[in-house]
């Protein structure tokens, strides 16, 4: 079982914003278990806090804007890059300006002050969004479109085009997150000259310079029009008579165009709220794009507030039924449960296989076989009794004995074929032999069942 991580300290960076010009302070802490990404904005006599998920996003235009409550915070895309690749689940991140700090244009800073100071692991689980089929959004207008596969890990393909001499295609890859620091992280932002008048009438780049971006001259225009240029940036004139890129400083990669492009999908990507299982195929992507990607999830989410696990059925056990009857003092015909096939320190997966000789079927109804819902809610009722015995010393010495049960739903019918596949999850620790879980029971990717239990263990006479 994988846990939540954290930042292991604070730490504080300053920078200007690309977009704003702003002299900008920000301080990235640690955060409690399920808190996610927080932006808090000191500056502000509240110091609201923005979460940063998805349908916050209010504006793509060469940037992610997140804004709540009328407040907002810009250009978050490295940043979130950087907590997301060190698998950073909790962060608050406080911040005295409208706009996170450009810095060099990558997310290279960020990721090694991570580096530095270090991250801790926590005792909640981490709680993954698996991606269980493909996902596709189009932007017909534009060309772009971002896939997601089921994958047992999270990787990325990125495939940008333009048209250019200077810059057309480019690929990048990173197929392992550990990676991001070494291979993706330095890859800076870009700007192509003739983009640049355009984006300075629309209140844009006012912080940008040669040092945190780079600028790719791909079509003749006059020495007077750049001059122009740098002075409506306050920069120094510079003399280009080739096309290709201004920057002094070389190219990091090759292809770190794309590598930065990679680094923007990630850092849209995790404002879903949770790290992804899957893999994800960009072509052409922007922050438009990825944002409807974001937020198709988001939504995915929301109406599904769990997710099943997954169930291979020639997996090997956690435990078999001998063990389970080795705990459990159920017998024919009411032992419930078929096998376990995870266990950790707050939850447990079970399975049962329905079958039509079932004996509830012979009046529950001969006619319509539908396994009655007290056997659903009693089915995880065991395996919760397992997770708890599982916590103890000797567990063949107690029994759990079930005190209180809340919230029951019965979302769909089960019937004979149906696998059925337990999740329970402790809500509190046990404390004095007393403890609370959250139950669901899936068929496939549906719920079928859930509630709460209280249990308490006792030693056996």
């Amino acid at each position: 079982m994988q846990k939540q991580k954290t930042l292991a300290s604070e730490f504080s960076l300053k920078g200007k914003g690309l977009h704003t010009g702003l002299n900008v302070n920000v301080t990235f802490n640690p955060a409690p278990e399920n808190y996610g990404y927080k932006i808090r904005r000191i500056d502000l006599k509240e110091q609201p806090v923005i979460d940063a998920l998805a349908e916050n996003v209010t504006n793509t235009q060469r940037g992610t804007v997140l804004t709540k409550n009328e407040v907002q915070c810009s250009t978050v895309e490295h940043a979130l890059a950087a907590l997301y690749a060190w698998e950073i689940d909790n962060c608050l991140i406080d911040i005295d300006a409208p706009e996170m700090p450009i810095f060099d244009g990558s997310a290279l800073l960020v990721s090694q002050n991570i580096e530095r100071v270090g991250v801790i692991e926590q005792n909640a689980a981490k709680d993954y969004y698996i991606v269980r089929h493909k996902i596709e959004v189009k932007d017909e207008q534009t060309g772009s479109s971002l896939i997601i596969l089921p994958d047992d890990k999270f990787s990325i393909n990125v495939l940008i085009e333009f048209d250019s001499p200077v810059l057309s295609n480019q690929y990048a890859s990173l197929t392992d997150l550990s990676d991001f620091h070494a291979d993706i992280a330095a890859s800076r932002t870009f700007v192509f000259v003739r983009e640049i008048e355009m984006l300075l009438q629309n209140n844009l780049i006012k912080g940008g310079d040669l040092d945190n971006a780079i600028v790719i001259y791909d079509s003749k225009i006059e020495q007077s029009e750049m001059d122009s240029i740098a002075d409506s940036l306050n920069l120094p004139h510079v003399n280009v008579r080739e096309l290709g890129y201004v920057n002094e400083k070389p190219l990091v990669f090759p292809n770190e165009p794309a590598r930065h492009k990679l680094i923007d999908v990630i850092g849209d990507i995790a404002l879903i709220g949770k790290p992804i299982k899957g893999h994800i195929i960009a072509t052409r992507p922007g922050h438009k794009i990825n944002n409807v990607l974001a937020r198709m999830i988001r939504k995915d989410i929301k109406i599904n507030d769990v997710q099943p696990p997954i169930y291979k059925a020639g997996q090997p056990p956690a435990m078999d039924i001998n063990r389970i009857r080795e705990l459990l003092p159920h017998r024919y015909p009411f032992l419930l449960i078929d096998k376990i096939i995870e266990i950790g320190g707050d939850y447990i997966v079970g399975i049962k296989n329905v079958t039509v000789n079932e004996p509830c079927f012979q009046g529950h109804f001969p006619q319509e076989p539908v396994m009655p819902g007290v056997l659903l809610v009693e089915s995880m009722a065991q395996t919760g009794g397992l997770l708890v015995l599982n916590s103890v010393d000797e567990p063949e010495r107690y029994s759990t004995y079930f005190m209180k049960i809340d919230g029951v739903k019965f979302r769909h019918k089960v019937v004979p074929g149906d696998t059925l596949i337990f999740r329970i999850q402790m809500l509190t620790p046990i404390r004095r032999g007393i403890s609370t879980m959250k139950g669901y029971v899936f068929v496939g990717e549906k719920v079928v069942c859930e509630a709460e239990f209280m249990a308490q263990i006792i030693k056996n006479k």
